[in-house]
């Protein structure tokens, strides 16, 4: 027992790690969790006595529990099994592909990430890029939806900047968790989307058992109360208008309702802006008839390392301004009571048709409807004469005419599409370079929906 034992310092190295490791594994890591999860439990006991929404239990379990919760689901084990009798392979394999699925979209919240740094950085970038305005929002209106609702935020898509405006604006009322596509799946961004609460989807899913991992995630989540925000049209919009309602998720947040006996709570919320940073590839994308986007890193980097340099030598101008109006709750219950034997396809529409009712009205998406409809050069009079008639057709509340003044509104829309050599100006007036058009075109497109409804 006494007698000494000669090892290669290798062997004694690893030895040593191996214990380190499983004192750490069985007596420190436990303690340090529970520490934060201390930690974390009195930092969302303070959020929630100022939300409007409390953040609700099933956000803040643990991501691994939230995992083996899924995984063992009575549904997703059905899926597993017919997977495995479709494809030929056996269930312990259909089981880890499930396993992957899970992994893959099941988020991990944190409010400290979440209210600490998300919202300020969010906030931060938002007044950075634009004139932040909140269009139509009654208050009154939300201070009337049950409590124990499960609330859905659904927003038309203009830019990936709609994560990040949409964020800051809901701050004080809730913390929201969204549907990310494949792009947010680039680490060390995956990290930290993860961490804001955000569940990835795949645009083209590849089986079925896929679609019922994601559809049980989504389901759970509508039962457990947790507010979220999705994208009906399933995407960035190509040419500037509406698209028609993608129906996946919507199905399973309705499958969540029935299974959990909450009612679902749809608030619509339309954003649009004086500049989307994309327009261009999106534009090129709807032209090619693809959802190919192929912005170059490049393009990306100039363009930051432009507006950093403006901003060091003094000339740095914000790019127009850019809105979101939260329209008037709709409950699915009453949805369902009021329109016996409707489908997820008229819930689609009535959902698309309030987020429709309530898009901002702002300069540049203004000054483009009037230069694309004008068949010849129009005058900066007719511009502000148009605009103000523009402005008293439609709900003050939905139009955002800066400093409530036609003219200031059409200098401004004039001076963002000048600045980006949009426009041939001349004694006959205004035009768009044919270039240019479809550009011009997709701000147009914006609002064309309301101004065409008022003028049938």
């Amino acid at each position: 027992m006494t007698s000494t034992v000669e090892l290669p310092l290798w062997l004694f190295v690893l030895i040593v790690l191996f214990a380190a490791v499983t004192f750490a594994s069985h007596f420190l890591f436990p303690s340090v969790r529970w520490f934060f999860r201390r930690r974390m439990e009195r930092v969302v006991a303070r959020l929630n006595e100022r939300l409007a929404r409390p953040i609700e239990p099933f956000k803040l379990a643990r991501r691994y529990d939230m995992i083996q919760r899924l995984i063992y689901d009575p549904e997703v084990a059905q899926a597993i099994a017919d997977h495995a009798a479709e494809q030929g392979i056996p269930e312990n394999v259909a089981f880890e592909q499930a396993k992957r699925y899970a992994r893959e979209i099941v988020p991990s919240f944190s409010a400290t990430a979440y209210f600490g740094f998300a919202i300020k950085a969010a906030r931060w970038l938002s007044q950075s890029l634009y004139r932040v305005r909140l269009g139509h929002y009654d208050e009154e209106e939300f201070r009337h939806v049950d409590r124990e609702a499960t609330v859905v935020f659904v927003m038309n898509h203009r830019s990936n900047m709609d994560y990040v405006l949409v964020t800051w604006l809901a701050a004080e009322r809730t913390a929201l968790t969204y549907a990310v596509g494949e792009w947010a799946r680039v680490w060390p961004l995956s990290r930290l989307i993860k961490a804001m609460g955000a569940y990835f989807i795949r645009r083209r899913p590849r089986n079925e058992l896929y679609r019922r991992v994601l559809a049980r995630y989504v389901g759970m989540a509508t039962a457990g109360g947790v507010t979220q925000a999705i994208f009906p049209e399933g995407g960035l919009s190509l040419d500037g208008a509406l698209a028609p309602p993608r129906l996946g998720l919507l199905k399973y947040i309705v499958e969540g309702h029935e299974s959990g006996g909450r009612d679902v709570v749809f608030v619509p919320v339309a954003v649009n802006y004086d500049r989307v940073f994309e327009d261009r590839v999106l534009v090129a994308a709807g032209q090619r008839g693809d959802r190919r986007f192929r912005a170059r890193i490049s393009v990306v980097a100039r363009f930051i390392l432009r507006q950093f340099w403006l901003r060091l030598t003094g000339r740095y101008h914000r790019h127009g301004y850019a809105a979101a109006s939260f329209g008037a709750p709709l409950s699915l219950e009453a949805f369902e009571a009021e329109t016996p034997g409707a489908t997820i396809e008229d819930l689609g529409r009535r959902l698309m048709t309030r987020i429709g009712e309530e898009v901002p009205v702002l300069p540049v998406p203004a000054v483009a409807h009037v230069l694309t409809q004008a068949e010849e050069p129009v005058s900066r009079d007719e511009l502000e004469r148009q605009l103000g008639e523009m402005a008293a057709q439609l709900p003050q509340a939905h139009v955002h005419l800066p400093r409530d003044d036609a003219a200031y509104a059409v200098e401004v829309g004039l001076r963002n599409l000048r600045k980006r050599g949009m426009l041939v100006e001349s004694e006959a007036g205004i035009t768009v370079t044919p270039e240019d058009r479809p550009i011009v075109a997709y701000y147009a497109r914006s609002i064309a929906h309301l101004l065409c409804e008022r003028s049938d």
